[in-house]
């Protein structure tokens, strides 16, 4: 498993998950893609797995698509969070210096 691609997840959209608690359409938004990527990889067993690979193709095709993260919500930023959302809830080991 990649843990520096679920790190770089982790700190640069974790801080985001406060949010949902005051936005119920975005708790919706990211139930949705966490269920997608669930679907993607085979279930949440697989997690510990896949993951940080999902992850990482997930970054390298924002990187070669040229995109740039922002304050607002689209797909990608969505799909990242719930990826951060789903280290949170499965406890996924990011490396020594992470924390939930």
């Amino acid at each position: 498993m990649s843990h520096r691609s679920l790190s770089e997840v982790w700190e640069r959209f974790g801080p985001r998950l406060p949010e949902m608690a005051f936005e119920p359409g975005l708790v919706a938004a990211v139930d949705q893609h966490a269920a997608a990527v669930r679907d993607t990889l085979g279930g949440a067993e697989a997690y510990h797995a896949t993951l940080g690979d999902y992850a990482l193709g997930f970054l390298d095709a924002l990187r070669e698509a040229d995109w740039r993260e922002h304050s607002g919500y689209d797909y990608a930023t969505l799909r990242l969070t719930a990826v951060s959302w789903l280290i949170r809830e499965h406890r996924l080991p990011l490396g020594p210096a992470a924390a939930f």
